[in-house]
């Protein structure tokens, strides 16, 4: 649990002082003409598995952050770093984090006009994050189906070095939908030294899915 608190604690930082590269290229994807209300995104708190704690998010959000990666954060390619940041600056966001024994779930919605570049699907299929002692792997993994609305899923194994040369790993599945005036994702993060069986992808990506269908109401 010690991970788990410091990739809590790091997220609040990278949230609300990190800087990031700018969201994705604009390019030809179709814009969801199906009206979102972010306050909805509470209603997909009942898909959790009993015995988890939810908390509210409050300040910026977004992909990266809770990967466990610090401010001043670098992507390469550093285009790349668009998918782990679609959230522009100034926006609002609204999202839970609920915490138990099979990982560390994260559900938002955030205001943004960022659309998917479909040139980083085919240029960011691997890729890798830094920030201070903490470097990650990111591997391009299918996305759900969704009607109106384009998707990505991020597979992000990080390591973090520790006192006495050490290392702790975490395990992250990220989801996103992009829908017109918003941006959804849904992140999931595991142990993998855990003795619990973790979060699956299947449940993060299903929750992207579950959580579309409750913001569209």
């Amino acid at each position: 649990m010690r991970l788990f608190a410091l990739l809590a604690a790091l997220s609040v930082l990278a949230a609300a002082c990190g800087e990031s590269p700018s969201s994705a290229p604009q390019s030809a994807t179709s814009r969801s003409s199906t009206q979102v209300n972010p306050a909805r995104i509470d209603r997909v708190r009942t898909e959790l598995p009993s015995g988890y704690e939810v908390a509210a998010l409050s300040g910026r959000a977004a992909p990266i952050a809770f990967w466990g990666l610090g401010t001043d954060w670098m992507a390469d390619p550093q285009r790349c770093g668009a998918l782990a940041d679609p959230v522009a600056g100034d926006s609002t966001t609204r999202g839970w984090s609920a915490s138990g024994a099979r990982g560390i779930v994260y559900a938002v919605v955030a205001t943004s006009a960022a659309t998917l570049d479909r040139s980083l699907i085919t240029e960011c299929s691997q890729w890798t994050v830094s920030a201070g002692r903490t470097s990650g792997s990111v591997t391009l993994v299918a996305a759900p189906a969704i009607d109106g609305a384009a998707t990505v899923g991020l597979s992000t194994t990080a390591t973090t070095a520790v006192e006495g040369g050490t290392e702790t790993h975490s395990h992250a599945d990220t989801f996103t939908a992009y829908l017109g005036d918003y941006v959804a994702f849904v992140t999931v993060v595991t142990d993998p030294g855990s003795p619990n069986p973790a979060l699956g992808q299947d449940f993060a990506a299903e929750l992207l899915v579950k959580t579309v269908s409750a913001l569209r109401g």
